[in-house]
């Protein structure tokens, strides 16, 4: 349902809770069950689904939806303008999801050009003080932790963990299920399912750990999980470059998530992408 309501109104209803200090404009769209608490502010253009909590202070700014039962930390900051000096003021977005968890002093800019969206998917855990700019697109159930950077048209894969304190280069992909270790340089793309560290980042093997939670070591009693070992050791153990590698592997006949590094890795090298993170060899 759409909100009438003000910095000095009762909750909208017996279900909706609107503290007296906060300030909402009377076009923001509030679903049922919305709560916003003291010193919010709230914008015209805001779209808040059912269930959303908006903690103390959190500011939501400019053209903003967000989905079903997230939640926002006090002080969060979402939908400013692009820290873009091409931005003219065209009338971009933010686009969230469901299930989110944004921690507190969170930054989410809004996109550069008319037409383009920031984008973050369902179930993601953004944690304090972690920023991400303009034109990102998160995927589901990523964690982000705390003091995080992330620059202008980064994509970020499903179920994906960035370490503490670190930074992410514009225009980088983070593959599904990769996992970033804390204060590592990430300026390259980091395929799917691989484990990165240093400063500068390099690729460390693959996150066999989350492989095993996800279910996925135990697809085909294991063959899945067994291929994607013999790729990688194919990709960055063997002597071909990467290139020739993976005209190789792409002979093979292999699994989804086989799949999804390879093809993931023939886009990185391709134009237009800033190319894969080197391997720390043995």
């Amino acid at each position: 349902m759409s909100s009438a309501a003000t910095s000095s109104q009762a909750p909208v209803d017996g279900q909706t809770r609107i503290h007296p200090t906060a300030v909402v404009d009377p076009a923001a769209q509030i679903d049922l069950g919305v709560e916003i608490g003291p010193f919010a502010v709230v914008g015209p253009e805001v779209r808040i689904g059912a269930g959303s909590r908006i903690g103390p202070h959190v500011v939501l700014d400019g053209r903003v939806t967000l989905g079903r039962g997230n939640r926002i930390f006090p002080g969060a900051c979402i939908g400013a303008e692009p820290q873009d000096l091409k931005y003219n003021g065209a009338p971009t977005e933010v686009v969230i999801g469901d299930d989110n968890s944004i921690r507190e002093c969170v930054t989410i800019n809004r996109a550069t050009h008319d037409g383009e969206q920031t984008r973050i998917g369902n179930g993601n855990l953004l944690m304090a003080y972690s920023h991400l700019g303009h034109n990102c697109h998160l995927g589901d159930r990523i964690v982000i932790a705390n003091g995080v950077a992330v620059a202008g048209h980064v994509v970020i894969g499903d179920r994906a963990v960035i370490g503490g304190v670190l930074g992410i280069h514009q225009f980088v992909h983070i593959g599904t299920m990769a996992m970033l270790g804390g204060m590592s340089r990430i300026d390259r793309d980091v395929p799917p399912f691989a484990i990165v560290e240093g400063h500068p980042g390099r690729l460390r093997g693959l996150n066999r750990i989350g492989i095993k939670r996800s279910g996925l070591a135990a697809l085909d009693d294991g063959a899945q999980a067994k291929q994607l070992q013999e790729v990688w050791a194919q990709l960055y153990r063997g002597d071909a470059v990467l290139a020739e590698a993976l005209q190789r592997v792409r002979a093979w006949d292999l699994y989804p998530p086989a799949e999804t590094l390879v093809s993931f890795l023939e886009a990185s090298i391709g134009p237009g992408r800033r190319g894969p993170l080197p391997a720390q060899r043995p």
